[in-house]
């Protein structure tokens, strides 16, 4: 009942607090000269939160509205942390409450990431060549198997009052260069969606999540069919499905190299960062830095 009270009491208090921020704003006063910024918002035990504490947590790039808004989430979340923090500090051990090294690890921890990402930002340059990819690619084919069907091909959504449907399922079906540009004019012209991706691999799952109900049985369905076509009360759903490969077949390499490029870089940061510490431990034996006793 008590922590109610004071979320409700925080509420009331909000909009003065917020008045008070927007007359400041618009007068550029200095707020610590007329006491607004040590104006207490809410009290804990022995543990206030002041106007002014609010006030510096507010992003400048906020509106008044979103200000406000900011405002009571703050309110509410420095409420239930000092309300939890109060129980802990009455409920846990002093062997409980002693975190000074688990602080003194986490500090360590966060000021040597700092410095190997300085390094890395400041030397580490990295290239991945196609040669390491298809490399990397040949010598882990089993980690690169499919696990759904994917395929190339046309997609087009048309709406059911489109003109010449006929025209339409003729274009779609070629795979003329010049009915692709005629298909283009006629779905820049009438199409919800249209997509040609001859050139990059869509899983059947995107495709499916796209039509009104997916395709039953999609990898015999895809085995067997070239095209596809379907509608609802709304539109028309038109397929040219022009290669694929099934779940379990080895991926295209270009369906995968973004995620081998991404495999490669972060194994040559490791490598980096491994050969970072060697160094540093080469340079300071020589330099007599480290004593064995």
């Amino acid at each position: 009942m008590r922590a109610d009270n004071q979320t409700k009491m925080t509420k009331t208090q909000l909009y003065t607090f917020l008045g008070l921020t927007l007359i400041v704003l618009a007068s550029a006063c200095n707020r610590s000269a007329n006491g607004i910024d040590e104006e207490p918002l809410v009290k804990i035990n022995e543990t206030v939160l002041s106007r002014g504490m609010v006030y510096q947590a507010i992003p400048n790039s906020l509106s008044p509205e979103d200000s406000a808004v900011f405002a009571q989430d703050y309110i509410n979340r420095w409420i239930r942390s000092e309300l939890l923090m109060s129980k802990a500090e009455l409920n846990l051990t002093p062997e409980e409450k002693d975190v000074d090294n688990l602080l003194e690890e986490y500090r360590r921890s966060l000021i040597i990431h700092q410095y190997q990402q300085k390094l890395l930002d400041q030397k580490y340059s990295p290239l991945i060549t196609g040669s390491e990819i298809k490399k990397y690619y040949n010598q882990m084919e089993d980690n690169f198997k499919l696990s759904e069907p994917i395929i190339k091909g046309v997609f087009v959504i048309v709406p059911q009052s489109a003109p010449n449907i006929e025209e339409l399922k003729e274009l779609y079906r070629s795979e003329d260069s010049e009915d692709l540009v005629e298909l283009e004019a006629y779905c820049f012209q009438n199409a919800k969606k249209y997509e040609v991706f001859l050139d990059h691999w869509l899983t059947m799952d995107e495709i499916n999540k796209r039509l009104p109900e997916p395709i039953n049985r999609t990898e015999r369905y895809i085995k067997n069919n070239t095209y596809y076509h379907t509608s609802d009360s709304l539109n028309q759903y038109f397929l040219s499905i022009r290669e694929f490969h099934l779940a379990n077949e080895l991926a295209p390499l270009e369906f995968v190299e973004e995620k081998i490029k991404a495999i490669l870089l972060n194994k040559k940061r490791l490598e980096f960062i491994k050969q970072l510490e060697t160094d540093l431990y080469e340079e300071a034996l020589k330099n007599k830095n480290i004593k064995f006793y």
